[in-house]
C-alpha cells in the first residue's frame, strides 16, 4: 500500500513527530476541508445548509462505529467524553450497600472518579492489580470476584503500559456470574479488534480523539439494548424524550434507544469533524489501519530493545498493541523526555517510563529519526 498520501494528509508531520496518539491526535487536511465546507454552508444558510444535515451525520457516525464494534447503531449515543459516559453508567446502575465494583490498578481517572460516589452508599470499590500479562491479570481478577461483585469496569488497554486486557475472557466471567461488564474503550477502540457481542460488554464509553483521530470534546456511549432500561438517566433534556422536535406538550416517555443520553443540542462542528475522521479510517480499512499501527509499534519496539531499552510490552508480545512503553537503565526518563521534546518529538511520561503511540500517518523514517535521537541519550 502507498502510505505517502496518508502521511501528507497530516500537516503535523511537517512540524514534529507525533507519537502520542493514545493521548490526543492532530487534524488531517480532510478534516480541515470538511469543517471549512460546513462552515461555509452554515454561514450562508445556518441550520438549513445542505452541506451536512444533523440526522445524516449522526446516522453515518453511528453506522460506521456499529460495524467496527459489532453492535446496533441504536445502542450508541454521542456524548462529550469517557468520564461523562462513565458517570452516566455509575450513577445509573442500581447498586446498594455491600455490593462490590472491581476497578483497575493505576487506571485512568475517567474510570475511577465516576465510581467513588458509590462509596457513600456503602458500595465497596475493589482494585484489580495491573499485572504484567493478560493471563496473569485474568487469574488475579478471578480471585477478586465474590458473590457480592455486581460490576467490573476495566479499560480495554492499560494507558500506562499498553497492555490489552483480556476482554473476551472477562466478559465470559461476567456473564457466568451475572456481573455487569463496563469498559473504558478510549485506548482500545480503533487500535484493538474490539467485538462488543463476543466480549459480552454491557456498557462502554470512549473518546473520539485518540485512535479514531476525532475531535477533542466528543465521546461515545454504548449501552446494550438488553440493559438500556436498567440504567436510570442522571440527566434528562430536550433530546432525551420521544418526538423531541415537538416541544409542547411536555413528554414523559424516554427514547427507546441510547440517544436518550445525548440529552440536548450537541456541538455539531465536532460531529462533522468526527464523521470526516471515521470516513478517512474506513476508506483505508480499520483492519489495515490496525495492522499498520502494530507494524510501526513493533519496528519501534525492536529498535529500542536493540539499543538497550527495557520495553514493557515484551511481557505480552502475543498480544499486539500500538502503545510502546520503555525505560533505559542508567538514564532518567526525564533526560529521555527532554531530548525528544527538544527535537520536536511528542511522547508522554507514564509511571516514570516513556510512552510512544504511533498512528497510521507516521512513517518508518520518522521512527528511524526517533531511534537516532535516542541512541545519543
Amino acid at each position: 500500500m502507498n502510505w505517502n498520501p496518508i502521511y501528507t494528509a497530516y500537516p503535523v508531520n511537517q512540524e514534529m513527530i507525533w507519537l502520542n496518539n493514545c493521548g490526543t491526535t492532530p487534524a488531517g487536511t480532510h478534516i480541515v476541508k470538511a469543517l471549512s465546507r460546513f462552515m461555509e454552508g452554515y454561514a450562508r444558510k445556518g441550520i438549513f445548509t445542505e452541506v451536512a444535515g444533523y440526522a445524516k451525520v449522526q446516522s453515518n457516525i453511528k453506522n460506521i462505529l456499529s460495524k467496527l464494534l459489532n453492535c446496533l447503531p441504536d445502542e450508541l449515543a454521542l456524548i462529550h467524553n469517557t468520564a461523562e459516559g462513565m458517570n452516566f453508567i455509575s450513577h445509573g446502575l442500581k447498586l446498594s450497600a455491600e455490593d462490590e465494583v472491581i476497578l483497575l490498578e493505576n487506571e485512568y481517572p475517567s474510570n475511577i472518579y465516576p465510581w467513588r460516589h458509590l462509596e457513600k452508599k456503602g458500595v465497596k470499590l475493589v482494585t484489580a492489580p495491573m499485572e504484567t500479562s493478560p493471563e496473569t491479570f485474568l487469574q488475579a481478577l478471578k480471585r477478586l470476584i465474590t458473590s457480592k461483585t455486581r460490576t467490573i469496569s476495566l479499560s480495554a488497554v492499560h494507558w500506562c503500559t499498553g497492555m490489552p486486557l483480556p476482554l473476551e475472557q472477562v466478559g465470559k466471567l461476567c456473564k457466568e456470574n451475572n456481573i455487569d461488564f463496563v469498559v473504558d474503550g478510549a485506548q482500545g477502540v480503533g487500535m484493538q479488534p474490539l467485538d462488543i457481542r463476543t466480549a459480552n460488554i454491557d456498557y462502554m464509553a470512549f473518546s473520539a480523539w485518540k485512535w479514531l483521530l476525532g475531535p477533542l470534546g466528543l465521546g461515545v456511549l454504548f449501552i446494550s439494548k438488553e440493559k438500556l432500561n436498567n440504567l436510570d438517566p442522571v440527566f434528562i433534556g430536550t433530546a432525551s424524550v420521544t418526538n423531541d422536535k415537538e416541544y409542547l406538550p411536555y413528554k414523559s416517555e424516554l427514547k427507546p434507544t441510547a440517544d436518550r443520553f445525548t440529552i440536548s443540542t450537541a456541538n455539531f462542528n465536532d460531529w462533522v469533524y468526527f464523521e470526516a475522521s471515521l470516513e478517512f479510517l474506513q476508506d483505508i480499512g480499520f483492519s489495515t489501519v490496525r495492522e499498520r499501527i502494530y507494524e510501526l509499534s513493533a519496528y519501534l519496539r525492536d529498535g529500542l530493545a536493540d539499543m538497550g531499552f527495557k520495553v514493557f510490552s515484551d511481557h505480552f508480545q502475543d498480544y499486539p498493541t500500538g502503545i510502546v512503553v520503555c525505560e533505559k537503565p542508567g538514564v532518567t526518563t526525564d533526560a529521555v523526555m527532554q531530548n525528544l521534546k527538544k527535537n520536536k518529538v511528542v511522547v508522554a511520561d507514564r509511571l516514570g517510563r516513556v510512552r510512544f503511540s504511533p498512528h497510521v500517518y507516521i512513517s518508518p523514517e520518522q521512527i528511524d529519526e526517533v531511534l537516532r535521537l535516542l541512541a545519543r541519550v
